[in-house]
């Protein structure tokens, strides 16, 4: 009897060890816990020594486009600059044009940046992207927080493609964007399958990839033309350009 509770006991131990470490992970993966570790009022392109502290790392310094380069090239593109501390493009047109990638690839990461929009532009971060010459554009393989301003977009819109939206996948559940001319802070947590947008403050979007909504509107839209969109769990992340002028800085990463 007395073997019989010790090995009951030990069980039980056993149950409570798995689901305490089970939740602290959790927490650990919480988007919002995530997005809390940042200083909002910290010096841009910088990190504080408690960002560093928890395993942020700074993409941008302001200064010099080290870690970045363009798509399927080897150094950094003439269309893309440094101005005022950030990341611009000084393409016109209004067509897409060449994205600047990170050198490093990623699977589990949150991601932070700041941008301002033009009147009219329109970019994105994309990720899980894969680098290959038979691809033109990142978008072909990776999906996008979409960055646009959509009320003086010359083309109709649909919701998918609003600001904040997951590009012609999730349109935003709300619309917490800010005028033309000001900073908005865009936040993207890819964990395994699950992906969670949230801009200036507020989740916009939230999607488990490979689930069957996402399979349907995957093979119903206009990924159908592309059969390696979503195709990859790893991959770069991109700038795009669109060419429209749109700046960005303070970009961190945290692998997860």
């Amino acid at each position: 009897m007395i073997e019989m509770k010790t090995v009951t006991f030990k069980i039980i131990l056993g149950i409570m060890a798995f689901v305490i470490i089970c939740s602290a992970k959790s927490s650990t993966r919480d988007p919002l816990a995530l997005y809390a570790e940042l200083d909002k009022n910290a010096t841009p392109n910088t990190l504080t020594s408690k960002e560093k502290e928890k395993g942020w790392q700074l993409l941008f310094d302001g200064k010099k486009s080290d870690g970045w380069h363009g798509y399927n090239l080897k150094g950094f593109p003439d269309c893309w600059t440094i101005e005022d501390e950030s990341f611009t493009m000084v393409t016109t047109g209004g067509q897409e044009s060449q994205d600047i990638i990170t050198n490093s690839v990623y699977r589990n990461f949150a991601f932070s940046v700041d941008y301002k929009l033009t009147k009219g532009a329109n970019s994105g971060i994309i990720f899980q992207i894969a680098e290959d010459p038979k691809y033109k554009f990142p978008y072909e393989t990776g999906p996008e927080f979409q960055v646009i301003d959509h009320t003086n977009w010359p083309d109709k819109l649909e919701d998918v493609q609003t600001n904040g939206a997951n590009y012609a996948m999730y349109p935003p559940m709300a619309k917490p964007y800010k005028p033309l001319g000001e900073w908005n802070h865009l936040f993207l947590v890819v964990d395994g399958n699950y992906v969670t947008q949230i801009l200036n403050d507020v989740i916009v979007v939230r999607y488990e990839k490979n689930s069957e909504e996402w399979k349907k509107l995957k093979d119903s839209g206009k990924w159908v033309n592309f059969p390696d969109w979503g195709k990859f769990d790893e991959g770069h992340i991109s700038l795009q350009n669109h060419g429209t002028k749109v700046w960005y800085r303070n970009i961190k990463l945290k692998v997860l």
